[in-house]
Order: C-alpha cells, then sequence, then structure tokens
C-alpha cells in the first residue's frame, strides 16, 4: 500500500512517543486516525485533542468504520503489543496491511533524503538538534523524533523540504528498515540484550545498518566504537568525538551557567558556539548534529544560531526548577553508558552541591544483565533512591530486584528503596539541593507533582 492510498491509518499502541509522531503526520495529511493504547497519558490526552481516536481496552467493537476496510486502511503497531492482542488478531485476520513504525519510517526515508541518528544513547538528543538546525535552516525538514522538542512542544515537524530527520532505533532491529542519506551512530554500548542475546549480534545489527546508507551519501560515526562499519561504495565516511575526529570542539569553556566552543569542521569551522541547553554531554551531540546539518547544507550562521536557540527534550537533562537554593531536573536516561553521562554532567555543573537521584531502574532484563553497571554510575552522586523496576513488556524474572544495584552501589554512600507509591511523601518529608528523577518509566508522571511539592518548601 502506498502511502497516496490511505485514507485511514490505526495505531495499536497509539501511545508511545515514537508512534506518536507518526500519528501527527497522517492527522497532518487530513486522514482519519485512530487507535488502542493501554493507559491514557498526556501524551494520549494531547493526541485526541488534535483529533485522534484513541480506547483503552481490547475492544474490535470500538474501533472506528473506517479503519475496518482493509483497502484503506494502514495499520501500524508497536513490538511491545502482545501476539495474543484481540485487536492485532482481527487486523490479521482480514487482511489488513500490518506495518511496524519502522517500516513506515522506511517508506519515509525513501521518499526524501533521510538524516537518521543511530546509537544507544545520545540519539534523541541529536535528532532534535539536528531538526532544529535544519529547521531554521534556509533547507527546512520534516522530522520524526524520540521525544518532545521544547522548541516545538511536539515530536515532529511537518515541511514541504526534501529532508526527513528521523530518530533510528534499534530495538527489534527497526533501524534495518530505514534507508538513510545520512546518518550518525553516537554509540554502540550493548542493550536490548533480551532481543539480542548477544554483544556481538547487537555490534552486527549496527554493522548492517551501516550498508543501508544509500550511495552519495554519508556516514558520521563517533570515534573509538567496537562495531565495524560496511558502508556502500560511495558513501563518504567521517568521525567525530568531543576533542577529536574529523569533527570536534575546541576552546570549549563552562563558566557561569553558560557553554561556549569552536566547532571543527573539514568543510567550514564555526567559532564561538553558544550551546543553548548548557549540559556539558551536549556539546558532543552538539558536534554530530551540526556535522550531519552542514554537510546536508547549512551554513555557518545557520549552525550558530540553531544551536544557540536550541531548546531541549522533554525528560532529558529536564530542568523543572533551578536556582541557589534548589535544582530539579529529570532525565530519560536508563542504560548505564546513559546513567554514567548524566551523572557526570550534573556533577561536573553542581561540583560542590549534593546530589541525590530518584532511579526507577527499566526491565528485569536490563536490571540483570548491568546491574553492576548501574551502580557503578549511580555511585557518582550523593545519594540513590531506588524505586522498584518498571517492568513495560515483561514479566518479573526470579531473583531480580532493585536490590541487585542497591547492594553493589559504592561503601559509605547514602541509598534506600522505597515504593514508587511512596515517593511523593519521601520528597514532601525531605529536603534537597539537587534532586535528579531518573529512567524510562513512568516515574516521570509524578514530576509535576514533585515539582509543585518542592516549589511549595521555596
Amino acid at each position: 500500500m502506498e502511502i497516496k492510498d490511505i485514507k485511514a491509518v490505526y495505531f495499536v499502541g497509539a501511545g508511545g512517543i515514537g508512534m506518536s509522531a507518526i500519528a501527527r503526520y497522517f492527522i497532518k495529511k487530513g486522514l482519519v486516525v485512530a487507535g488502542y493504547d493501554k493507559t491514557p497519558s498526556t501524551l494520549t490526552q494531547q493526541l485526541e485533542k488534535e483529533g485522534m481516536l484513541i480506547h483503552y481496552t481490547e475492544d474490535v467493537d470500538a474501533i472506528p468504520n473506517a479503519c475496518k476496510q482493509p483497502a484503506s486502511c494502514l495499520v501500524i503497531y508497536t513490538p511491545a503489543i502482545p501476539e495474543n492482542h484481540q485487536e492485532m488478531q482481527y487486523f490479521r485476520n482480514n487482511g489488513f496491511e500490518i506495518q511496524k513504525r519502522a517500516q513506515v519510517l522506511g517508506t519515509l526515508t525513501r521518499e526524501h533524503k533521510g538524516l537518521c541518528v543511530a546509537g544507544t544513547h545520545g540519539k534523541t538528543t541529536t535528532s532534535t538538534m539536528c531538526a532544529h538546525i535544519m529547521h531554521q535552516s534556509h533547507l527546512d525538514c520534516n522530522a520524526f523524533l524520540g521525544g518532545i522538542s521544547k522548541n516545538y512542544g511536539t515530536n515532529y515537524i511537518l515541511s514541504e523540504s526534501d529532508f526527513v530527520v528521523i530518530e533510528a532505533d534499534e530495538f527489534d532491529r527497526s533501524f534495518h528498515w530505514l534507508s538513510p542519506y545520512m546518518t550518525v551512530i553516537t554509540s554502540t554500548d550493548p542493550d536490548h540484550l533480551d532481543i539480542y542475546g548477544t554483544k556481538e549480534a547487537y555490534l552486527e545489527s549496527f554493522r548492517h545498518y551501516s550498508e543501508l546508507i544509500q550511495p552519495g551519501g554519508a556516514l558520521i560515526i563517533h570515534r573509538g566504537l567496537e562495531m565495524k562499519e560496511n558502508i556502500p561504495a560511495g558513501v563518504r565516511r567521517y568521525d567525530y568525538a568531543l576533542n577529536e575526529g574529523d569533527f570536534h570542539a575546541e576552546n570549549i569553556c563552562i563558566e557561569n551557567g553558560e557553554i561556549t566552543f569552536d566547532f571543527i569542521s573539514p568543510i567550514e569551522s564555526v567559532k564561538n558556539v553558544e550551546l543553548g541547553q548548557p549540559v556539558p554531554i551536549n556539546i558532543e551531540n552538539g558536534v554530530a548534529a551540526m556535522a550531519m546539518a552542514q554537510l546536508a547544507g547549512c551554513t555557518a550562521d545557520e549552525l550558530r544560531n540553531g544551536l544557540k536557540t536550541y531548546g531541549g527534550v522533554d525528560r532529558r537533562f529536564d530542568f523543572k526548577i533551578k536556582n541557589d537554593r534548589l535544582v530539579f531536573l529529570s532525565d530519560y536516561a536508563h542504560h548505564p553508558k546513559e546513567i554514567y553521562q548524566s551523572a557526570k554532567s550534573i556533577r561536573e555543573l553542581y561540583k560542590d552541591r549534593k546530589i541525590t537521584a530518584i532511579f526507577q531502574p527499566h526491565l528485569y532484563t536490563r536490571t540483570r544483565d548491568f546491574y553492576k553497571d548501574f551502580a557503578d554510575a549511580l555511585s557518582l552522586l550523593d545519594e540513590v533512591i531506588l524505586t522498584e523496576i518498571y517492568p513495560a513488556r515483561e514479566l518479573p524474572i526470579e531473583g531480580v530486584t532493585s536490590e541487585l544495584i542497591y547492594n553493589n552501589l559504592r561503601p559509605g554512600i547514602e541509598k534506600q528503596i522505597i515504593n514508587k507509591a511512596d515517593v511523593l511523601q519521601f520528597v514532601k518529608e525531605r529536603s534537597f539541593d539537587v534532586l535528579i528523577v531518573l529512567g524510562a518509566g513512568d516515574l516521570d508522571n509524578q514530576v509535576p507533582e514533585i515539582t509543585k511539592l518542592l516549589n511549595s518548601k521555596l
């Protein structure tokens, strides 16, 4: 089914951040857009306001009539949906075209010039940075992002541009559906071992992804990654890092809550770049985003202005309170390397202040595979509060609890385990200097209430 033949689109798993961007694309196209999700959220409520029809129980009768026509309705599903889901069984049994979100994005990379960002971590921030730089430039872009851009209050950008910026997700090998014109690869630290099984299989998946780049395009890869790329003939290869590589930063200045640096490039270096979201880890992300935007044709002034006006991503080093008495932020970090980078950045920013983290581990398998690495990363902080594991798509694994991380935190660190249901009471009873909520689960739903509680104490 070609996109021009589609009259209705149905999403099984409508509320995911990536799925919602595709939903918004089709809403803007004026199609009937509907779907199912397990639980209401701020995002699903916003989608309903924008015109999407969503219900929250498995019920074939609740599917709109326009979405019951196999010849004109495309069904898009998330891999997190179980095989025995009633609505999925209905669509399979009645001859509907059913695609993963990644397949739809793959079609868009073939219809446009896809500027894709892949990697275990850093891909949401880097792709959102690149999309903002491109959108405010003379080139413009479409974009499908894995987080809500604070510049636009949404996770997609729709335009008449020939470019589309896409976050390339390695989960379930989804990024193998893409045909990038250019891609950044930020990192390949093993993750999703419940899907891949071994580190070698994970790295092989990235090698295959590098083979999908279109001739005439480019690979921009972080220096020193363990993966071995295999790019097609006619694809340019560049590397980058913080202070070395074809693209890198020099003359970095972190002072008074601001960060500036010089962007060094084989095409044209750009002096005195100001980082709009002044977080140390974003220097490297900014280098990658600027590199791809520059290769696409952005000017030096557009690169400089784009990074200066970049506002960040919801749940990515997302400051809620920031003053001399109290700092409170939330961060989506849920892999040990992400936790490490987040902890390292916040330690650089607040060298002499007590830093407390409330961390909700995400997935039993990830906790089982990396609990020592989580403990090492969290041990950069002064106090660690752990909640129970957020299961997402998984069933419990015997012996795998937050205690695995707790028991491996460095000696002397302040630590405790509390129930997620008790977090608000814990915050109410305590005072903090710097507080960060970490994780990709549902603890973030309490961040607005935590913010209110903390503001009431100021």
